[in-house]
């Protein structure tokens, strides 16, 4: 792939991973065709501030771990009223890692 394409995708794109991932993520695209790019692109990534927001607003209810796509999370934390507020809290310190995980599992779906 081009390498002005990867560099505006990690431009774009490169909150939604951890540091260390980002330059092995640079090789692995520069290695692929351009036929996959686009996938690449449709990848449905999360925005890890934006999961913050959504945990800080409304992570008593799991909402947070529903938007990850935790269905079971999302489902103990509503019953739970997130941990009695104790889980909630927490998930204002890991929801973050937890996207950026999420969306590094999406990426190499797409790249292998």
């Amino acid at each position: 792939m081009e390498q002005q394409k990867v560099d505006m995708f990690l431009m774009m794109q490169g909150k939604c991973f951890e540091g260390y991932q980002l330059i092995s993520i640079r090789d692995q695209l520069l290695k692929m065709d351009d036929s996959k790019f686009i996938m690449v692109q449709a990848a449905n990534l999360k925005d890890p501030t934006t999961t913050l927001i959504i945990s800080i607003v409304g992570g008593n209810l799991g909402i947070d771990r529903f938007f990850l796509g935790d269905t079971g999370l999302g489902i103990a934390k509503l019953l739970t009223c997130g941990g009695l507020g104790i889980w909630a809290i927490v998930d204002w310190f890991l929801i973050q890692g937890r996207a950026r995980e999420l969306n590094m599992e999406r990426l190499q779906r797409v790249l292998f």
